[in-house]
């Protein structure tokens, strides 16, 4: 196995690790980030990113990421396509795997970001980006004015529902029992919106689309009714699937302090983990803004964490 030392190793290549690269190579710490097997993260499947400040018309979320990268690279950072199989981080320096290569740090920062679930049909991926969104704060805005249903029971759906609102002409709130998990408040809120409506016991069993000017566009969905097995077409310009995200932290189980859902715990205020000198950023320690800004920010704070740690170490 060939062994490779660096100062810090990124692993996780979104908005956290890529703001992590730049400001840990403008440090002159040559960062290497291993990419995964999602290079650029969540923001490589959205398409239109409006709210990231910089872009006065907006920018595509794979060009974004693109930049980001070679911005890192450009003042000193290595990105290698490979996904981190394997972490030790009981002794310094630590080790971090990568199938059959090796490479040890003195600095970790991760930044594996968080996967949203998903219903697992086959058109709902067919469709992502273009009508299906599993982020109402993200895309809500592409939909003024337009009828979208939106799929979960829980606190995040009902208030993904109520912000569609500000959008959307109609929201279509679908839950496939007949009550929410969602607490009593949020619920009542929901239940007062009028431009919210709530159909229980459904699911969606397929997104509905067309071909327009060479794209593709989502124009409703078949329902199918859990208690009769009944399936019924709804027209709909999105679905927002909200029905919770999953941290990629399988690899830090057991080794880092995770919560109960499985988010890298930090020390408040800070990206420091349990672990001196492995410290956590973006979307694998947030489970509340999860947005890209806030992803970047975080990264930067990681990195600034990371450097004053190695110094005081030195």
């Amino acid at each position: 196995m060939e062994s490779n030392h660096r100062k810090v190793i990124v692993i996780g290549s979104g908005p956290a690790g890529l703001t992590a690269a730049l400001y840990t190579a403008r440090a002159n710490m040559s960062p290497l980030v291993l990419e995964g097997l999602q290079p650029g993260g969540q923001l490589t499947i959205t398409t239109e990113v409006e709210n990231y400040p910089g872009f006065e018309h907006g920018i595509q979320g794979p060009e974004l990421m693109d930049i980001m990268r070679k911005q890192a690279c450009r003042v000193g950072a290595e990105c290698q396509f490979k996904e981190a199989t394997e972490i030790d981080f009981s002794k310094r320096p630590f080790t971090v795997k990568s199938y059959d290569e090796v490479f040890t740090a003195d600095a970790v920062i991760i930044a594996t970001g968080a996967s949203a679930k998903l219903l697992g049909i086959p058109s709902e991926g067919e469709y992502m980006g273009h009508g299906v969104s599993a982020c109402a704060t993200c895309d809500g805005f592409f939909f003024k004015n337009q009828k979208v249903l939106i799929v979960g029971g829980g606190d995040t759906a009902m208030e993904e529902a109520n912000y569609l609102t500000r959008h959307a002409s109609e929201v279509v709130l679908i839950h496939r029992r007949d009550a929410f998990r969602a607490s009593k408040i949020m619920t009542e809120r929901t239940e007062k919106n009028e431009k919210i409506s709530m159909v229980l016991n459904k699911v969606v069993k397929e997104v509905l689309g067309k071909e327009e000017n060479g794209r593709k566009v989502m124009t409703g969905a078949l329902l199918q009714d859990t208690v009769t097995g009944e399936v019924t077409e709804v027209q709909a310009d999105g679905l927002f699937v909200a029905i919770g995200h999953q941290p990629n932290t399988k690899l830090f189980k057991g080794v880092l302090d995770l919560d109960e859902v499985g988010y890298i715990k930090v020390k408040a205020g800070s990206s420091y983990t349990n672990i001196p000198g492995v410290f956590a950023a973006g979307d694998v320690a947030d489970k509340t803004y999860r947005q890209a800004i806030t992803a970047a920010g975080s990264g930067c704070m990681a990195a600034i964490d990371a450097e004053r740690w190695l110094e005081a170490q030195e």
